[in-house]
């Protein structure tokens, strides 16, 4: 089964993550600014932890699916430089504390490093694809986010899920609905920790 059939298989949850409610606030503007800024210091939390991941499924990944992954932990560097320019434009300390939330995905994370590679394909194109959907959904951004907004829908970063898309189609999932749906549901609890700071 491809895996892009995968957010039609689940509609209720892909909606849930990609369509939550700290998406609109950010599109209308009515995020509060210190709700947003918790969720962009843990979000550069996770992006650290997923760049671990992704570093140990780039070293047992087939030959086909490593240059995608490659690319992606390049990519996922830069964005920790972002994170940290970010950081210093709004006065972020980057060392805060982490949330339960967070230490839950660097677990589910964790737990994926001893599941199939085509497991950890499919939860890496899970991350990246609701990830995608989720701020493409929030665009254009009110005007204090539309930057935010912007980065996360460059062209570049479609193409990059396209690629994780086809890794994934190429080592099938021992269970791809179930790390599907357990992936989606640790998304919808990170927009969940945002509202909740707000």
């Amino acid at each position: 089964m491809p895996v892009a059939e995968l957010p039609s298989r689940h509609p209720d949850p892909w909606r849930a993550a990609t369509r939550h409610p700290f998406l609109d606030a950010v599109r209308d503007g009515t995020v509060p600014a210190a709700a947003f800024d918790t969720w962009l210091v843990q979000d550069a939390r996770f992006v650290s932890d997923l760049l671990a991941f992704q570093a140990r499924l780039l070293a047992r990944a087939p030959r086909p699916a490593q240059a995608v992954l490659a690319g992606g932990l390049v990519a996922l560097v830069d964005e920790l430089s972002w994170f940290e320019e970010q950081a210093a434009v709004r006065g972020l300390d980057l060392d805060a504390a982490v949330l339960p939330v967070t230490a839950a995905y660097a677990g589910l994370l964790g737990r994926l490093d001893a599941t199939d590679v085509g497991t950890a394909l499919t939860a890496l194109w899970t991350i990246e694809r609701t990830y995608l959907d989720a701020w493409s959904a929030a665009r254009p951004g009110a005007p204090e986010y539309r930057g935010f907004v912007e980065h996360w829908t460059q062209p570049g970063f479609a193409g990059y899920v396209a690629g994780l898309e086809a890794a994934a189609d190429g080592v099938p999932a021992a269970d791809a609905d179930a790390v599907f749906t357990e992936v989606v549901a640790a998304e919808v609890a990170f927009w969940d920790m945002a509202v909740e700071a707000a």
